[in-house]
């Protein structure tokens, strides 16, 4: 006797048949994304889930093994039990982070803040006005677009180490050149928001011709029957600008203004080389925080963990909001 399997009923196939179904018609697209799902997993995926689950435990340098062993007389070794191997402590290590038992949060997410969106608004403002600039017809335009893009193919390192020099208070250019105006040094590194001011400076010059490439790329994208039929229609270069420039680079500006959020936020070389926390830790921001947590005195993994799921969980959160807010504005991401 024979059983006859009935089929599924349409639109209540199984999520396994639909898979087999995909990978029969797709499997060489299926053979070619594999490599890229599996390095994905071992270099971010693995890590990620690591460290948020590290992050409920008191885990450091000094009590990460569970067993210690020694070389014995025979030449063997000898393992015992670690009184004080790591263990699990739930939430303890954000509730110490939020209430300001550990660490300084809220004046490094501060200093996050300020340092994010005012750069971004620099990088954004400068970049659009530079872009606009060389999108006009002049000579050696070709030039000052190379010499634009220049400080972006300057490795980041490289920049901060100069502008560090350039800000030092001795010998500095900048302090040179106040002096030949009257104005005393400046001891840039002493005071936090003079500090931060130098981070910013350097975080501009790296950052805007970025901004500058995107934005550039954007305009020429744009119609020139538009902007030809306003000017017939008596529009100034204002309104020509207002009205379809810039409602023209508004899918771009949505794009880059989010990746120079998440970069700048997390953008840690430029406040680690060039003012290095000073003055005692004032400029620090949360990336360099977890950094110091995680790789000065005793490495205390558990804490650098919870600064990252935090940082991780504030950039999900700006981008679900940014997501909502494009969406109401009629922005297809």
């Amino acid at each position: 006797m024979s059983t006859v399997t009935a089929d599924p009923a349409p639109g209540r196939v199984g999520l396994p048949t639909k898979l087999r179904q995909s990978w029969d018609k797709n499997w060489s697209a299926w053979a070619m994304v594999l490599p890229v799902v599996l390095v994905l997993a071992i270099l971010i995926f693995y890590p990620l889930i690591n460290g948020f689950w590290i992050s409920f435990t008191n885990q450091t340098e000094a009590n990460q093994l569970a067993e210690i062993c020694t070389k014995s007389i025979t030449g063997g070794e000898v393992c015992k039990e670690n009184p004080n191997a790591w263990s699990f402590v739930g939430l303890d290590n954000y509730a110490n982070v939020l209430t300001g038992k550990v660490g300084e949060f809220w004046m490094w997410t501060a200093n996050t803040l300020v340092w994010t969106v005012v750069g971004v608004a620099f990088h954004y403002g400068l970049g659009l006005g530079l872009a606009v600039m060389i999108n006009r017809k002049m000579r050696f335009r070709g030039l000052y677009r190379v010499l634009l893009v220049l400080p972006w193919a300057v490795p980041a390192f490289v920049s901060a180490f100069a502008w560090k020099f350039l800000f030092n208070e001795r010998f500095g250019v900048i302090n040179s050149m106040l002096g030949w105006v009257g104005v005393d040094p400046v001891a840039w590194f002493d005071s936090r928001w003079t500090s931060m001011f130098t981070a910013v400076v350097t975080n501009v010059w790296l950052g805007v011709p970025f901004m500058m490439v995107a934005l550039l790329g954007g305009m020429q994208s744009i119609s020139d029957e538009l902007y030809e039929a306003a000017e017939i229609d008596g529009a100034t270069p204002w309104q020509r600008f207002r009205n379809i420039t810039l409602p023209g680079l508004r899918p771009v500006s949505m794009t880059v203004i989010l990746l120079g959020t998440i970069w700048t936020f997390n953008m840690f070389p430029i406040i680690f080389l060039v003012t290095e926390g000073q003055p005692a830790g004032q400029t620090e921001i949360l990336v360099t925080g977890a950094f110091r947590a995680a790789f000065e005195g005793i490495r205390n993994y558990s804490l650098a963990s919870t600064y990252g799921v935090l940082i991780l969980s504030i950039l999900l959160i700006f981008s679900v909001f940014y997501r909502r807010v494009l969406r109401k504005q009629g922005e297809v991401w």
